[in-house]
């Protein structure tokens, strides 16, 4: 929808309103100095700002009466069609079998279903039988594959720290596989949330969940750093920053960041507020485990409990309970690179409780590392004028946005960073933010558009939800759910508006050529790692098993480009997308073709382009060729089908139905044609029979019926 004139009204004068509050400052600091900033600081009526939509609770209230009740099959299709027939407007038609069936399994898995799932739907025409297909995807190994990768894309995970020394990241595969089983355990997302933020502080039952807990907070460790920084607290203060623009946008849908140098333009977040968070994150340690030889921020790593430790043994019971009381016993991964800074950063990086609790001998275990946070010395964060390090205003006790703090906040233990009391107040029932911004999500991937159109920012420059109350119908029930992400899914793919058709209406489209009404299912385009795991699935060569580690673990420490070559880190692997090295400014060429998330920054919905080098990459790379004269090996294998099942079961595989009547014609013709004039070449390439089947295949890989979703 576009803007609305009183809106754009409204921001310029902000626009004007901020600039002539800048040129006050000047003067202002011309005379007084820089700490007049923080005098100038303009009030915010915090009252008036909680009035937003964003920052009132989700309201609870009964789905609307619609004049047709036989079409909703849920309350969710109450809301989209009472907001549809106040505007004389009708939903489409429900959609195809074969369409439904391909949507959920890319949807829900990322993959397409196998012709024998499409047939047995097909012929199925009891009740249940959408049902039971969801329940089976939901429990399936791939869907925690499928929405890790969505998770990604927010927590900007990579392997590698990027910028001008790009070091390479050994042990992110750790938060990659936490994250998959997290999705696939069906972690409520309060926990998932509140282990990533603070998971060194939760208790644990036994040595396995404290590694669990521990490799969670890798979520605060995996972004980019810039290790060529030589001031040591400007480099710590850019990694507090991302630290607070990932969680703040990723859980909050909020851009706290903006608040760094200045009180934010638009949201009622002060910067007063920003450092108050600050201070929650700068007395943390985070631990990347970068070596010191070719850069200035060296890092060690955490340890990770291995061998015999169990949960009844009493060391590890004590240190769990008291973790403090352990570090002095404890000793980090030693920097090798740099010997000198031993001492320093023993007393300042001290390996977790866990360590100092293995019981277990030394040669029953094996050391194992992953990145994360500890808790380091706890203090106030002083306000930096405009960001800069050598400006420094008065200090502001350690604590949480204002606007979002109704009742009394959850008081920060001195003597720790607070990161607990944060993960608390950011997941706690009366914060009205987290519920929304996660269903958004979840609406968004399973609609290509969230009910917010702007996923990661529900400030005063983010769109407001065009179902307001179906949104706030979702986040209750996510939260009555107990944050369960399986349950909110399934609700919504069992609704009749995710079952809707993608045909036209004329009527419809004059009135909402947006289709903000939801009168039809938007077409979508397959993401990049669907697209290569749907063409290796087709082919018969995807390999479904998980591997232990990565190509970066495998590669290991080292500066790319000096010591660890670019070429390292090829896509030549049979694994499903989710598994390929993903390094900052070197991702596989398949996925940046196809709009891949970039990896170093918070992405709450990638950009879907259509450029000649897509439709050429389908036609000439090697990968796809390869895999359709694979898919043509596989097919001529089959003896007991003629050429018409083979085109059948081509079809079934790569487009999830079969050909019609002038498809299947066609390819025969096709086939008959080439297979006669095909020229015979040197080596081990196809030729005659073998070669005309392949390109078929390339060929149906090539439509754009394969890319989209309708």
């Amino acid at each position: 929808m576009k803007p609305s004139g009183n809106s754009i009204a409204t921001a310029l004068g902000r626009q004007l309103k901020y600039f002539a509050g800048g040129l006050a400052a000047l003067c202002a600091i011309s005379l007084l100095g820089p700490t007049a900033l923080i005098a100038l600081g303009s009030e915010i009526d915090f009252a008036k700002a909680r009035e937003s939509w964003a920052f009132k609770p989700p309201k609870t209230v009964p789905a609307p009466v619609v004049t047709d009740p036989k079409w909703p099959r849920s309350e969710i299709d109450r809301f989209v069609l009472a907001a549809l027939e106040a505007k004389s407007l009708k939903p489409v038609g429900d959609a195809d079998r074969h369409a439904l069936l391909r949507r959920v399994y890319f949807d829900l898995n990322g993959m397409p279903p196998k012709p024998d799932e499409v047939l047995a739907f097909v012929n199925d025409r009891s009740p249940e039988a959408f049902e039971e297909v969801v329940d089976r995807l939901l429990v399936s190994p791939q869907f925690g594959e499928r929405w890790a990768r969505h998770w990604f894309d927010v927590a900007r995970y990579a392997e590698s720290t990027g910028k001008e020394r790009n070091f390479t990241y050994p042990n992110a595969w750790r938060y990659r596989d936490y994250v998959i089983d997290a999705f696939n355990e069906d972690k409520p997302y309060d926990e998932f949330i509140r282990e990533q933020i603070a998971g060194d502080l939760l208790p644990a039952r036994n040595g396995a969940q404290r590694n669990e807990h521990l490799i969670a907070t890798g979520f605060l460790a995996i972004g980019p750093k810039g290790l060529n920084e030589r001031k040591r607290e400007q480099f710590v203060m850019d990694i507090v920053d991302e630290q607070i623009d990932v969680t703040s946008r990723a859980v909050l849908g909020l851009t706290v960041s903006c608040a760094r140098c200045h009180d934010h333009k638009f949201d009622p977040i002060p910067t007063r507020d920003y450092y108050a968070i600050a201070g929650i994150f700068r007395s943390s340690e985070t631990f990347y485990g970068t070596q010191g030889q070719q850069n200035r921020q060296p890092s060690t790593l955490l340890t990770l409990l291995t061998g015999s430790a169990a949960a009844t043994d009493e060391n590890f019971a004590a240190a769990v309970l008291s973790p403090a009381r352990a570090l002095n016993k404890l000793s980090p991964r030693p920097n090798q690179q740099r010997p000198g800074a031993a001492k320093k950063q023993q007393r300042r990086q001290a390996a977790p409780a866990l360590v100092a609790a293995s019981s277990g001998p030394a040669s029953d275990a094996v050391t194992e590392h992953a990145m994360g946070v500890l808790d380091g010395r706890a203090s106030d964060c002083p306000i930096f004028i405009r960001g800069e390090i050598d400006h420094r205003g008065e200090i502001v006790p350690r604590g949480f946005l204002t606007v979002l703090t109704t009742s009394q906040p959850p008081k920060i233990d001195p003597s720790q960073s607070g990161r607990l009391e944060l993960a608390n107040w950011l997941m706690s029932r009366d914060n009205p933010l987290p519920a929304r911004v996660m269903a958004n999500r979840v609406w968004q991937h399973l609609f290509g558009q969230g009910l917010v159109r702007t996923p990661d920012n529900f400030g005063a420059m983010g769109e407001k939800p065009s179902h307001p109350e179906l949104l706030d119908y979702l986040a209750s029930r996510f939260m009555d759910d107990h944050w369960s992400v399986k349950a909110l899914i399934r609700s919504i793919v069992l609704s009749r508006v995710y079952q809707l058709s993608s045909a036209d209406d004329k009527k419809n489209y004059a009135a909402d050529p947006d289709n903000v009404l939801l009168w039809r299912t938007r077409p979508r385009r397959l993401d990049a790692e669907s697209i290569r795991d749907a063409v290796l699935a087709a082919s018969g060569q995807l390999d479904l098993t998980p591997p232990h580690g990565s190509v970066v673990a495998q590669v290991g420490d080292g500066y790319i480009g000096k010591g660890i070559k670019p070429r390292a880190f090829n896509a030549d692997t049979n694994k499903r997308s989710v598994y390929l090295p993903i390094v900052r400014d070197l991702v596989p060429d398949i996925l940046g073709l196809f709009d891949f998330a970039e990896p170093s920054l918070v992405v709450a919905s990638r950009d879907v382009t259509t450029v000649p080098s897509q439709a050429l990459f389908m036609m000439n790379s090697p990968f796809v060729s390869i895999q359709s004269e694979q898919m043509a090996k596989h097919l001529l294998e089959l003896k007991d089908l003629d050429s018409a099942h083979r085109i059948s079961l081509a079809y079934l595989r790569i487009l999830s139905r079969p050909p019609n009547e002038s498809e299947q014609t066609r390819a025969e013709d096709y086939l008959q044609q080439r297979a006669k004039g095909w020229p015979v070449t040197e080596g081990p390439t196809m030729v005659g029979t073998e070669a005309a089947w392949a390109t078929l295949c390339q060929a149906l890989f090539a439509c754009a019926e394969f890319r989209y979703l309708r």
